[in-house]
């Protein structure tokens, strides 16, 4: 059975997009047929960290979203771009990035009701076993719907304290919401904190369990987001905690 996958954060600047980016194609490298959509509409990304480029993108979710074309016709396959050469295939739904396409969104929104037959038809269409959805940061009626429709919530959290307090809230309207299975991942740990210790705070605090941490590294801000981290450095602690977030998620029921 095809299982969605939103991965959230309270807020900005957690690290969210290349997160759902390098997940997803970890999970891709199994043989899996992997889906991801960037609903961040206000603020789009992550088609940078797949090279590709704005002018290769005729249609975007933008486009379905105003009935210009189906969802499947805005859904690139970009396996080659990040290295997929084997078995399993990763397929993109970009957002729009014309300034014109994001004013038009933010004054007039958009039918949510028409974003969850997107997501229905896009994984019917494409015979997919995963589908990502990255969200936009804080809480809406859009994040609202990616939240209960999902098999799997990954909440992603800084050690920080306003990441704290947004994240509890976050993780209150996803118990209302009754998702199935909750995970939350620490990013950017300084690399003088006590791992263990900061797991144990976390899971006391919000009685969820932490599915992994990722420290700080340079090397992934040498990358600049040109490209998939868990591709190029394989064999990285990074990459590596990828790994084992990716086998949760496929053990999940």
């Amino acid at each position: 059975m095809p299982k969605v996958v939103s991965v959230h954060s309270y807020r900005g600047g957690t690290g969210k997009s290349n997160f759902t980016a390098n997940l997803a194609t970890t999970i891709a490298m199994t043989g899996k047929r992997v889906g991801v959509i960037d609903t961040d509409l206000p603020s789009p990304g992550i088609h940078s960290l797949f090279c590709l480029e704005p002018e290769q993108t005729t249609k975007t979710l933008n486009s379905y979203l105003w009935g210009d074309c189906e969802i499947q016709d805005a859904a690139y396959n970009i396996s080659s771009n990040v290295g997929i050469t084997d078995a399993g295939e990763l397929f993109l739904v970009p957002a729009s990035v014309r300034a014109d396409d994001i004013a038009k969104i933010l004054k007039d929104g958009y039918d949510v009701k028409l974003l969850n037959d997107g997501f229905r038809k896009l994984v019917k269409g494409l015979e997919l076993d995963y589908l990502f959805i990255d969200t936009h940061p804080g809480l809406s009626k859009e994040t609202f719907l990616s939240i209960a429709i999902s098999h799997i919530l990954i909440l992603i959290l800084r050690p920080d304290k306003q990441d704290y307090q947004g994240t509890a809230v976050t993780v209150d309207v996803a118990r209302q919401l009754k998702v199935r299975n909750l995970m939350l991942a620490v990013n950017k740990v300084h690399s003088l904190l006590n791992g263990d210790a900061l797991r144990q705070r976390i899971e006391e605090t919000y009685s969820e369990s932490v599915a992994g941490l990722f420290p700080l590294s340079e090397d992934m801000v040498q990358l600049a987001s040109e490209g998939v981290f868990c591709v190029k450095y394989q064999d990285h602690p990074i990459s590596q905690e990828f790994r084992k977030v990716a086998q949760k998620i496929i053990e999940a029921n």
